[in-house]
Order: structure tokens, then C-alpha cells, then sequence
């Protein structure tokens, strides 16, 4: 059965490990956001991209979900009809995707023939089981639209005390916050014609959790151990069974779903949340019409998903319910990867607000893919909530994949394309009877190293700790670096070209490892050092245990043949500049909204810089006197600016107890001057003395020195304090930090007081607005404080006040 492309559609193979790959199927109604793309799709493309390398026969299932009520809601907004809304939303969906070199083996929709049959099948089998049960509920009811307003459909007056904001929704209240009931709304109204609806009893059909508890359990203690859930699926999953499983209603009274096939409920549909995750199966079945052999092949076939935390619950409770309900031998979930929020510089990426950089803004930056898919890994936010800031991709570019991983590829091509007499004439070097890896001892090191690197990427894959896994990648180019430093291949071309040829042949072995553990990570930078390398990647990228790959992999100086010709070399990654990242950070700021503002006020301004404005002649001109007077007062007394203040990136040489104050250290602290400044800290009861050596930390430089029990501070260490000031943490700039350099709080210039005046308390005023927030990032307002390498944090104090 072949593929609209050509390509043959892959079904199991007995023998073989079959992997079926899912990612939650992004809703219709929006452009994906980055928080959305590294929550699903970006990281279900990287395990099935690992699963091909390592010769497993896997296919990866996804699409759009496009029933429900949000859809419904978006055609209202945009006055087209609900196939309209997803037709083009689909679009958008499908073109960030391929930008961002997503590689499914089939990106479907739920809105398909095949979605109805499907669903309707489950149903049936649902129904015959008796695992169905019927129940009357209250809803509103438009008498003007003739019909049920599901909860999106209904505004009114939020009955919080307090709150009574007057265009709350059915589900929830975007002033307060507080999740709804459409019934619960004062003064309801339906969206739609304005009109007040009333109360009415509607019948509905309910899934009987309850009834399959016992085997959904068995299900869940068994599977997750043996998939190894992540912590945070598994803590879900126990917190709704411990609350006590509930029927829930599966259909709704909407027109635009799957409609359900029993005559009493036929003009209703199902939830979207029962027929959601039906769209795996589905899009299966578009992708082969022997979608059963994925499906219903349990001993055969390994079940991926990934999702974002929030989807939790209805991929390890409702839907393996719904599937053990059928009564049929259906492939469960083996292993679910979920991961938590991704958060938006100082707030949260909002799809409905418009917050944050979407999908197609990154494709329109001048950022190539490769960047961003890599930021995003390296931040995957896996444990805990991460932060996207623009300084931080800057530093993750500029020195891990400029300095460290493009640095040493290029050296090393670069050395092998320069003319005989200087290089190797593009020709890898054979190694000559006179040396050999193992009588080398660095050759031998760095083999011994990179081997284990590959059982440790092997180990953090298969365990789907994707984050672990890019690190271990990137490890054996910092090794790489180090061997060519450490060989002096310069000096060997000179000194002792035998020598010389195994550590070029080792490192260009390095080079192809490098490309091929990457690969599910950055595949277009894969496919550019395979160019470089002369080498076709369809033929040459595997790591398969069947064709001895990962041995190979251990013996560098073996993987490239003497003789082979490499092609040119060029740079694989370009410096990100400040004013660059100063660019994105004001252009992405605020909502989509405000962006549209800022845009057609840039226009109003550039008319205006058109116009000439003359000054009438009934105007008074101010004295030269009084202007003169307003300038000096200026440059007297400045504006109170966070740009006052000197924080710098301080390394702590030495610290010791005061001598003569038992609730003191005196540290000496290397701020990038020739002398390290002396300074005294009131942090013995909440720091142990061992923490506090040799540890980067934040410092304020210009305040005025004073004397503390006899010895004179020269700055002070930055610290977050809680409410009761019972804890204390340092504000830690990133590890990367270079000493010395200015902490700055982007979207303000200038430059700092040399020294504070104490009498005009501009340390006293902007302090009150430094502070820890939620995500533990320490912040001026909501501005963080930034180096080069990124945003300085705490360790858990949230909310904490800095001084």
C-alpha cells in the first residue's frame, strides 16, 4: 500500500521492535505557539527520529483536532462556517510544521469519514458492553437560535463576589479566573443573537468509569511501570483515581462533531474529548487501510504518546477506559512523555491573549530552524516549568552551537581542505603502519569517552530523556575540542604527519558521529554536515545495532574511508548580536494585539516625520535662562532608573567569618577589576560557609563603601528573602556568566552612577521593585535580571524580595 508520495505505508514487522508514535493533536482554531510545539509535536519528532536512526520500524501519528465548541465559537468570530475554521487553520498548522521539519508519517484531521467510522465503531462496541448510561442534565436554551448553548456560547455577569465582571463565559470568568458553570452566570446571555436563554433538561449518554475501574487500575500499575510514565503523568493519573472515578458524559448538543448513532440521541455529537483521542486511530487508518496491525497488536507494536500536562488524564484514564470498554485486543499506551509549561519571558505563552513567539513568527525571524529547534530542547520543560528568554537563546547559540559543536566541525574541515603542503587537499588521510590508535594514548582516551558518551545517549533515548540525551550529544563535541587542543594538530602537520593523519581521521569520525546524534534534534544541520562531508545521509545515517553502527562509532579513526573526497566547508551557525536579540525582544513584546498597535502607531509616526510642523508666532519661547536652568537641574538629578544601578557578575575567591561579628562573612569577590573588592554580607545563619566559596554571584558595585565592624564593604551580594526573611537565597547568574560583566535589564539603557548618593535614595526606591516571581526568575517589575549567558534565578524562594 503506497503513500500519496510514493513511499511504501510501514506496518508491523514480526521480529522487529514496532513503535507507534503520537503526539496530542494540536486544536484547529489557533497558530501553535513554541510552549505548544516542544510540548507535543517537536518532541514526539525527535523520538521518532531516534527510533528510525536506530533502525526500529516506527511510524509517528498526529493532526489537527477540529470538533467541539472552540471551533464553533472561531466561526462565529470570523463569520465563516466551522469547516472554513479548520480548513484554514489546518493550513497554518501543517506549514509551521514542516518549517520546523516535523516528520510525521502522517498529519491527519479529525473532521475525516474516517474519524466517524471509527468513533461510531468504539461507540457501539461501548454501548453493547453496557458501559453507557443515560442521565438528564440541565442546560441553556436559546428559544431565538433554537438550540442548546454549549459553555463558550454563553456571556453574563461573573457571580463571584467581588468580581461581577459582565462578559464572563460559560466556563470560565477571564477576569477572576474562576472556571464556571454556564448555569451559575447572572443575567446570561447567548452570544450568538444576545437574546436570554432559559434553563432546560437535556438527556445524555455517559461513560461508566466507575465500572471499568478495576481494569483500567491493572492497566495503569502494570504499564507504567514497565513504560516508565514520567513522574508528573503518573501523579496526575493517581490524584483523578484518587478523588474517585466518574461517569463522564461523552456526547453534546452541538451540530458540529461526530454524530452519535443511536436514534434517541441522533441530533447530538460526542465530546470532543471522548473522540479526540479516536483521532490517533483514524489518521492511522488514512495512513493505511491495515491501520488494525498498529491498533490491535498489542504483543507486536509499543504505544508513545507526548503531550503537554494538561491532557494528561484523558490519555491515561478516558481513553484507555474507552478502549478496554470495546472489549477488543487493543494496542494501550506503553509510555507517556508530558511535559510542563514553557513560559514566555517574564509571563505565560497565551494562545487566546496572543502572547509569546508563535509558529510563524519564528519562521519569519532571520533564526534558522536548526537554532530554534534546539533552543527549545535544551529547555524542554520536562520536570518543571522552563523560561524562553531572548538572552538566553542568544548565549545558547553564540556559545554552544557557534563556539562549541560549529567550532569544531569547521576546524577540522577547514584543516582537511587546505592545499597539499598545508592540509590534506580534501582527501581524508589514511593512517600510516608507523602509529596507531591504540599506541596513542589521547586518540585512545577521547574513544574511550565518546563510547561512553554513546551508551549513555542510547540509555537517556530509550527513556525518552530527550533534554539528557541532546547533552550527551553535545559532550562529545566539547571532548572533540579538547582532543584537537590537546593534539596541537598544527604542530603535528609539521613535526609528525603520521601522527597527524590518525587525529585528523579520528576527528572527522567525530565530526560524522556528532551528525548522526544530532540528527533527531537539528535534522537540516545534519543534512548540511553530511554535505560538507561529501556524503549521502540516506545511505550513511544510522546508528542500527543490526548493521554494527554503535561498535563502528567507538573506533572513529574507522568511520570514513581513507581516500574518500570531503566537499567544502562552510560556517554552520552565525553569531546572534545584542542589537539583534534587542530587536526580537521589543518586537515580540506584549500581546499579538499590542504588536498590531505598536505597528500602525510606527506608521502614524513615520507620516508625521513627513509632515513639518511649524511653532505659531503667538507662542512664548522659553528663556535661554530657564533652559539653561532645566538642563543643569537634568543633569543634577536624573531620572531614578534601574540603569543607575552597577550589578555585576561577581566570582567569590574566598569567604570567612567576620572576626569580630558572628552574623557576618567577609568575602573577597573578583568583580572583573584588577583587584578583587572586599565585602562584608550578613548571610551566616542562612548560607553554610562551604557554599560560599568559589560560586558565582550578583553584585551591586557602585553603592557607597561602609564600614561594618570595622571592616569596609566595598559592594553588596544580591539576596532574595522570603515575607518573614526566615530564608535567605543568593540571585545566581548562570553558570556561563561571564565574571565581570554588567547584569542589565533589557528594554532599559544606560550607564550606571559611579557612585549612589545615599542621600537621594535611588538604591532605596528601585529596590522595592526587585523581587523573585513564580518561575524563581529574579526580576526589576517584571523585567529579569540578565548576562550574556542568560537570566538570573533563585533557588526556590518565590515571591521574595531582593536587596
Amino acid at each position: 500500500m503506497k503513500e500519496e508520495n510514493g513511499k511504501v505505508a510501514k506496518v508491523p514487522i514480526e521480529g522487529k521492535r514496532n513503535i507507534l508514535i503520537t503526539s496530542a493533536l494540536p486544536y484547529v482554531n489557533n497558530v501553535p505557539h513554541l510552549g505548544n510545539i516542544i510540548g507535543c509535536v517537536l518532541s514526539a519528532d525527535v523520538f521518532a527520529r531516534y527510533c528510525r536512526l536506530r533502525g526500529y520500524n516506527a511510524i509517528y501519528i498526529c493532526g489537527t483536532d477540529e470538533y467541539g465548541t472552540a471551533t464553533e465559537t472561531k466561526a462565529l468570530e470570523e463569520n465563516c462556517s466551522p469547516k472554513q475554521i479548520c480548513d484554514k487553520y489546518h493550513a497554518i498548522h501543517k506549514e509551521v510544521y514542516d518549517w520546523f521539519n516535523i516528520s510525521f508519517d502522517e498529519f491527519g484531521r479529525t473532521s475525516s469519514p474516517n474519524q466517524t467510522e471509527v468513533c461510531q465503531a468504539i461507540f457501539n462496541r461501548l454501548f453493547d458492553n453496557n458501559w453507557l448510561s443515560e442521565n438528564t442534565m440541565q442546560q441553556l436554551y436559546c428559544d431565538t437560535c433554537e438550540k442548546f448553548l454549549a459553555d463558550r456560547l454563553v456571556e453574563g455577569n461573573c457571580p463571584t463576589p467581588g468580581c461581577e465582571y459582565d462578559s464572563a463565559r460559560g466556563d470560565q470568568c477571564e477576569k477572576c479566573g474562576k472556571l464556571l458553570n454556564p448555569t451559575e452566570l447572572k443575567d446570561p446571555r447567548c452570544k450568538v443573537c444576545q437574546k436570554s436563554p432559559r434553563i432546560r433538561d437535556t438527556d445524555h449518554l455517559f461513560l461508566e468509569l466507575p465500572l471499568l475501574k478495576d481494569r483500567l487500575e491493572k492497566y495503569i500499575n502494570e504499564m507504567s511501570v514497565v513504560g516508565l510514565w514520567s513522574q508528573n503523568a503518573i501523579q496526575t493519573t493517581n490524584s483523578w483515581l484518587r478523588e474517585g472515578l466518574r461517569s463522564r458524559c461523552i456526547t453534546r448538543d452541538l451540530k458540529w462533531g461526530v454524530p452519535v448513532p443511536h436514534e434517541k440521541y441522533s441530533d447530538k455529537v460526542f465530546y470532543v474529548w471522548f473522540d479526540a483521542p479516536i483521532g490517533y486511530v483514524s489518521i492511522t487508518s488514512c495512513y493505511t487501510p491495515e491501520w488494525e496491525k498498529w491498533w490491535k497488536n498489542p504483543e507486536n507494536v509499543e504505544l508513545y504518546q507526548f503531550m503537554g500536562k494538561d491532557n494528561v488524564p484523558f490519555h491515561t484514564v478516558m481513553f484507555p477506559s474507552t478502549l478496554l470498554g470495546t472489549g477488543e485486543n487493543w494496542t494501550l499506551m506503553k509510555t507517556i512523555s508530558v511535559t510542563e509549561y514553557l513560559n514566555y519571558e517574564a509571563g505565560k505563552f497565551s494562545k487566546s491573549k496572543g502572547i509569546g513567539v508563535f509558529g510563524n513568527d519564528a519562521k519569519d525571524t532571520s533564526i534558522p530552524v536548526e537554532v530554534w529547534r534546539y533552543y527549545l530542547l535544551t529547555n524542554r520543560p520536562e520536570v518543571s516549568d522552563t523560561l524562553f528568554t531572548w538572552p538566553d537563546l542568544q548565549a545558547k547559540l553564540n556559545s554552544e552551537l557557534l563556539n562549541n559543536l560549529g567550532n569544531f566541525i569547521n576546524r577540522v574541515l577547514s584543516f582537511i581542505v587546505k592545499p597539499a603542503g598545508q592540509g590534506y587537499g580534501s582527501i581524508i588521510p589514511a593512517i600510516p603502519d608507523d602509529v596507531s590508535a591504540d599506541s596513542h594514548e589521547l586518540t585512545k582516551k577521547l574513544a574511550n569517552e565518546v563510547s561512553a558518551y554513546l551508551e549513555q545517549y542510547i540509555e537517556a533515548m530509550e527513556k525518552v530523556k530527550l533534554k539528557q540525551g541532546l547533552k550527551i550529544a553535545m559532550s562529545i563535541s566539547s571532548e572533540g575540542n579538547r582532543y584537537l587542543q590537546e593534539a596541537e594538530f598544527w604542530r603535528l602537520y609539521k613535526d609528525n604527519k603520521s601522527l597527524c593523519s590518525l587525529v585528523m581521521k579520528t576527528a572527522v569520525g567525530i565530526v560524522y558521529i556528532l551528525a548522526c546524534l544530532l540528527e533527531p534534534f537539528m535534522p537540516s544541520f545534519t543534512l548540511e554536515v553530511f554535505r560538507q562531508l561529501n556524503l549521502s545521509a540516506e545511505t550513511h545515517l544510522s546508528l542500527s545495532d543490526e548493521k554494527g553502527d554503535i561498535d563502528r562509532a567507538k573506533r572513529p579513526w574507522e568511520i570514513i574511508s581513507a581516500g574518500h573526497k570531503i566537499g567544502i566547508p562552510q560556517p554552520l551557525f552565525r553569531e546572534l548580536k545584542d542589537e539583534e536579540v534587542e530587536f526580537y525582544r521589543e518586537k515580540f513584546a506584549g500581546s499579538q494585539a499590542d504588536r498590531s498597535v505598536r505597528a500602525e502607531a510606527f506608521k502614524v509616526a513615520e507620516q508625521l516625520k513627513k509632515t513639518k510642523v511649524s511653532v505659531g508666532n503667538g507662542k512664548k519661547k522659553s528663556s535661554s535662562k530657564s533652559s539653561n536652568e532645566a538642563k543643569n537641574k537634568a543633569v543634577v538629578e536624573p531620572e531614578i532608573s534601574i540603569t543607575r544601578l552597577d550589578i555585576r557578575v561577581g566570582l567569590i575567591k574566598k569567604a570567612q567569618k567576620h572576626p569580630d561579628a558572628d552574623a557576618l562573612y567577609v568575602e573577597e569577590i573578583d568583580v572583573g577589576e584588577e583587584q578583587p573588592r572586599t565585602v562584608v554580607s550578613g548571610l551566616v545563619k542562612y548560607i553554610p560557609l562551604d557554599e560560599m566559596q568559589n560560586r558565582k554571584v550578583c553584585v551591586l558595585c557602585n553603592l557607597k563603601p561602609a564600614t561594618m565592624r570595622g571592616i569596609k564593604s566595598h559592594a553588596m551580594v544580591l539576596a532574595a528573602s522570603n515575607d518573614d526573611h526566615s530564608k535567605v537565597e543568593l540571585v545566581e547568574p548562570p553558570t556561563d556568566a561571564v565574571v565581570g560583566e554588567r547584569v542589565t535589564f533589557p528594554g532599559f539603557e544606560g550607564n550606571p552612577d559611579e557612585v549612589l548618593n545615599p542621600k537621594k535614595k535611588v538604591w532605596e526606591t528601585l529596590q522595592v521593585d526587585l523581587h523573585s516571581n513564580e518561575e524563581l526568575v529574579a526580576c526589576y517589575k517584571d523585567i529579569p535580571l540578565t548576562t550574556s549567558a542568560g537570566i538570573c534565578k533563585v533557588s526556590s524562594i518565590r515571591g521574595g524580595s531582593i536587596k
